[in-house]
């Protein structure tokens, strides 16, 4: 206790006592902030079992770009072909194929569980003979490039959980996202670009909102976060200089920045400084770098037929396609995008139409341009959203009608390049397709999967954080070889 507070301790007044306790209060706030871990417990890489950006074993993929369709399509209009609903349009869903399995809140309380057909005829395409739907003619053409995966499953029944699952091998918050764990586990290849880059766009459809907990960096030092591109003026927010201050002066103030933080290091010895100073001569490289790959206006002709013409309208899937392309081509290890509108419980035929023709050409686009420029070999190119859709109608169903709600039964995604076994059609549902009868394939699964691509064991790549073990697929996951070239 201070020497003067005991001597006159009787005659401090009010303003004194409370200024000197905020010293206090302020030296522990400061702690806080310069070492997030102070009162939490810590945690450390080396606990990880290997040094970070060194692969367990070769790689057959140097890079991922994941093209999240959020709010979840339905298998049953897109990859998943079932005659049998359309024979059974408007019959009762047997009680033998659902066997009691939970509903969401939104149709748990229907009299009547009528079959709905898909509205939209399929084909088969490729050497597989794997049907897709007309909804998706472009994909078609590129299905030989592809793996469909027709039986995947969660535990998740709502968006949310089941999003922050995909993306994070948890369905709670506050966790590292796949992209975070790639960046930790690989590093960068581009010192002057990110490892990890977000985009997002909306479609026409109704949309599940999307939020930052996907592509945080969790207990992860925050180099590892996503960095999200926006489609305004500037790409990345706060990237450019501030007014009145030019190039030369941005670099003074970050040497001297620099200084002042080398100096809080040396005092506290808090790893999460260096990431700051990292980031900040990040942000400033990336003056640089940034605004060549943004600009898709000096693409060649061939390739903006290619994507389409909404490829030069900033923010659409298909810019961000093409972004996506130009990222991977300069060494962005993991590029995220979510396209939101995906969440059909009415009006599907009409909605998801829609949709489709949002995505389906530049989908397609990025596997042929890849390919062609010979970066589809070590680029995974993968697409799928949360869950899939009810096989019977949500609502009231009618000839061209119907919704469906979530479905985390089964559901069906695809994956191209990066090591990837092409031209198959992997895992079967039964013919409703409610149930999976083949080659299931869980969340964790997927996630082991693709980091076996990238060189990574899933079950070492691991982060000590207040006293517990952390890996993206938390305590199961199996590598499905069979998917695997």
């Amino acid at each position: 206790m201070d020497k003067e507070f005991l001597e006159h301790g009787l005659n401090m007044n009010r303003r004194r006592f409370l200024s000197r306790l905020s010293l206090g209060l302020g030296s522990v706030a400061l702690g806080s902030l310069l070492i997030p871990d102070l009162l939490s417990g810590g945690a450390g890489a080396e606990e990880m079992g290997f040094p970070p950006g060194i692969p367990h074993f070769a790689p057959k993929a140097k890079r991922v770009i994941y093209l999240f369709q959020n709010g979840a399509p339905s298998q049953l209009e897109s990859f998943d072909y079932k005659p049998k609903l359309r024979e059974m349009m408007g019959q009762e869903l047997p009680a033998s194929i659902r066997m009691g399995q939970r509903l969401t809140g939104m149709t748990a309380g229907q009299a009547s569980f009528p079959l709905v057909g898909s509205f939209y005829d399929f084909k088969q395409y490729g050497q597989a003979r794997a049907w897709v739907s007309d909804l998706f003619p472009h994909t078609a053409k590129v299905v030989d490039d592809i793996c469909i995966i027709r039986s995947m499953f969660t535990e998740a029944i709502n968006h949310d959980p089941a999003l922050t699952f995909f993306q994070t091998g948890a369905q709670q918050g506050n966790r590292p996202s796949m992209g975070a764990w790639l960046s930790y586990g690989l590093g960068s290849e581009n010192k002057n670009l990110p490892a990890f880059c977000v985009l997002l766009s909306r479609g026409k459809g109704n949309g599940q909102g999307v939020y930052s907990k996907l592509w945080t960096n969790g207990f992860l030092d925050s180099i590892h976060q996503g960095v999200q591109f926006s489609s305004g003026e500037s790409p990345v927010l706060y990237l450019n200089n501030p007014t009145g201050m030019d190039s030369t002066g941005r670099r003074k103030m970050l040497d001297k920045l620099s200084e002042l933080n080398h100096l809080a290091y040396s005092e506290f010895g808090d790893p999460e400084i260096n990431t700051k100073i990292a980031q900040y001569e990040m942000a400033y490289r990336m003056q640089t770098a940034v605004p060549d790959i943004t600009d898709l206006t000096k693409e060649p002709d061939d390739i903006i037929k290619l994507y389409g013409p909404n490829c030069l309208v900033p923010g659409t899937f298909a810019s961000n396609c093409l972004l996506a392309r130009k990222l991977s081509e300069n060494g962005v290890r993991f590029v995220q995008l979510y396209h939101q509108g995906w969440d059909q419980h009415g009006n599907l035929p009409k909605e998801m139409a829609n949709q489709a023709m949002d995505v389906d050409q530049a989908s397609a686009a990025l596997i042929t341009d890849l390919k062609q420029r010979g970066m589809l070999d070590e680029t995974l190119v993968i697409w799928g959203g949360e869950f899939g859709r009810t096989n019977y109608s949500q609502g009231k169903l009618s000839a061209d009608n119907y919704g469906r709600d979530h479905h985390p039964r089964c559901f069906s995604i695809w994956m191209a390049g990066g090591g990837v076994k092409p031209g198959i059609v992997y895992g079967e549902t039964d013919d409703f397709g409610y149930n999976i009868t083949k080659d299931p394939v869980h969340v964790h699964d997927f996630q082991a999967t693709v980091m076996n691509l990238l060189g990574l064991d899933h079950e070492k790549l691991i982060y000590k954080h207040l006293g517990r073990r952390y890996r993206l697929t938390d305590v199961s996951g199996t590598v499905i070889k069979d998917l695997i070239a």
